[in-house]
């Protein structure tokens, strides 16, 4: 038994609505020949008797009934999946895989999301902290689909030049300082990132933060003496209180406040570094993708706003 044919199940569903061959020709625009013949076509796919002679009319037979009921799910089915495509091509539907660095999860890409579920909440997205570069490698391979990287003028990050990649910038994140209490420069009306070129560090373990922290200190004209590595910014804080040393936060970060630090602000040449989103080169026209990067765009200033 062949495949039946919407459109010929359509034609067999109008004539059951109609009554008669020729006010079912008058509904689809067809000749009264053409109805008989979609009919008499699908009965020979099918192999069961569709029509009956009903005194001078036609009447739909018990197996065409049968046909019917199920062609109607049929129907159904079709109808939900040219809804979904709408959506999908509208960007409504949809699932977008994200990953980040992890100072850009709590601040930016989750608060993406959460404004994603207001405004497209049949787009779905998963999210994975993972560090460039192994991000861009998931990229690359699609095992995900956007990529939260960052980089300074002097260090810049991946997929700067890298033609497999189309960026968006999002917004340009300041470093400000955390200094313990007592510092010599908490009331000084001027700070610069090379003022503190003679304090033990602290930094991040290890990837980006680490990274471009580095590199903001030697492009004020110095090496940072590291003292420590930690891989969490209240821990770090923690060691700042005790006097362990300083260190650079990325106002993304936003680390909650604690007692007897102060989070500065330098007051001119605040090393920064762009926070940027990363695609496929050719996906960034993808409807879900644009809805993605709206969000991100959307959230970026507010967070890295003092």
């Amino acid at each position: 038994m062949a495949d039946p044919d919407l459109r010929k199940l359509r034609v067999l569903r109008e004539l059951g609505e109609r009554g008669t061959v020729s006010a079912a020709a008058r509904a689809l625009h067809l000749t009264p020949q053409a109805v008989s013949q979609q009919i008499g076509s699908l009965a020979r796919e099918l192999g069961v008797p569709l029509t009956e002679p009903s005194g001078r009319r036609l009447r739909l037979t018990g197996a065409a009934r049968i046909v019917l009921r199920h062609a109607e799910a049929v129907f159904a089915q079709v109808e939900q999946m040219r809804a979904e495509l709408a959506a999908h091509r509208s960007g409504e539907h949809g699932e977008v895989a994200v990953a980040g660095f992890s100072t850009t999860l709590s601040a930016l890409v989750l608060p993406a999301v959460a404004r994603l579920r207001e405004t497209r909440p049949l787009l779905r997205t998963s999210l994975a902290e993972v560090d460039p570069p192994e991000s861009f490698a998931l990229l690359h391979r699609g095992e995900t689909d956007v990529v939260i990287s960052a980089d300074t003028a002097r260090h810049p990050g991946p997929a700067g030049d890298d033609a497999r990649f189309h960026r968006v910038p999002l917004c340009e994140d300041p470093f400000d300082v955390a200094l313990p209490e007592g510092h010599r420069f908490l009331a000084s009306p001027r700070l610069l990132l090379a003022d503190l070129a003679e304090e033990t560090w602290i930094f991040a373990t290890t990837g980006l933060c680490h990274d471009i922290g580095v590199a903001a200190c030697t492009a004020a004209g110095f090496t940072p003496r590291a003292s420590h590595a930690i891989g969490d910014w209240d821990a770090t804080l923690a060691a700042v209180r005790l006097g362990l040393g300083v260190a650079l936060v990325p106002r993304m970060a936003g680390p909650a406040p604690r007692p007897e630090v102060t989070v500065r602000a330098f007051t001119e040449r605040a090393p920064s570094r762009t926070v940027f989103a990363a695609v496929r080169e050719g996906s960034q026209t993808s409807p879900e993708i644009v809805a993605v990067l709206d969000a991100l765009r959307a959230v970026a200033g507010a967070a890295v706003t003092a």
